[in-house]
């Protein structure tokens, strides 16, 4: 536990400078190779040109400003998504929408590492990223259930199952893809491209399925006329 008493400053556009500064610092540093486990709030403070009584003042611990960094990339990425309309932008929108969000998880790199690695311990992490993720998935899961109900597709599409594979799977690809190595435009816009017809094909357009019809019955057996003929 730190020994400061946490207060916060009475200037609000001081308080967001200096935490600017801070999350700034943070993100240099992951840019830079370092693990957030092994920084020390000392060694985020310096780089931040603060000192570390005023981290303190400002992030109630190394949790609280990973959690911030995070809903920072929350915002920007899924912000973007919920923007789009089916009806007004369809699988063009889409697929532009995308190709933004891979440039913030590409701007993010660092910090995606940070969550992945820090979520394996820290139940408050997991379940700040998990907890927005879910409420992505219930907007997803309204904008398939009001195509459904417009009979933009078939009525057999289940909105929650499929809102779920569409938006975990999704966040899941782009980590992997911006993980695979430095920004490709081709290699963007192939996955942006992909990820978007999944979701377009996969559950607003999926195709109605035409039932498959029964196989034809097997020929009747025609009987051994020469056998009989030998008798």
């Amino acid at each position: 536990m730190p020994s400061v008493t946490r207060r916060r400053p009475h200037d609000p556009d001081r308080r967001s400078a200096v935490e600017s500064q801070v999350l700034a610092a943070t993100t240099r540093l992951l840019q830079e190779g370092h693990r957030f486990t092994d920084l020390g709030v000392q060694r985020i403070a310096a780089e931040a040109g603060v000192a570390r009584s005023t981290f303190y003042v400002h992030f109630r611990d190394k949790t609280e400003l990973l959690v911030r960094l995070a809903g920072t990339m929350q915002e920007t990425s899924l912000d973007r998504v919920q923007g789009w309309d089916p009806v007004a932008d369809g699988l063009d929108g889409l697929t532009q929408a995308f190709t933004d969000v891979i440039g913030t998880y590409r701007a993010y790199a660092p910090v995606l590492a940070a969550i992945s690695e820090v979520a394996a311990y820290d139940e408050v992490v997991r379940e700040f990223w998990a907890s927005a993720l879910d409420a992505f998935v219930v907007h997803t899961a309204g904008l398939i259930r009001a195509e459904r109900d417009a009979g933009r597709i078939p009525a057999d599409v289940d909105p929650d199952p499929a809102s779920r594979l569409v938006v975990l799977g999704g966040d899941r690809f782009l980590a992997h893809h911006v993980s695979l190595g430095p920004s490709d435009p081709v290699s963007d816009a192939a996955a942006a491209r992909e990820l978007a017809a999944t979701w377009w094909y996969g559950a607003f357009r999926r195709p109605t399925r035409t039932p498959t019809p029964p196989p034809p019955p097997p020929p009747p057996s025609i009987p051994d006329v020469g056998a009989d003929s030998a008798d």
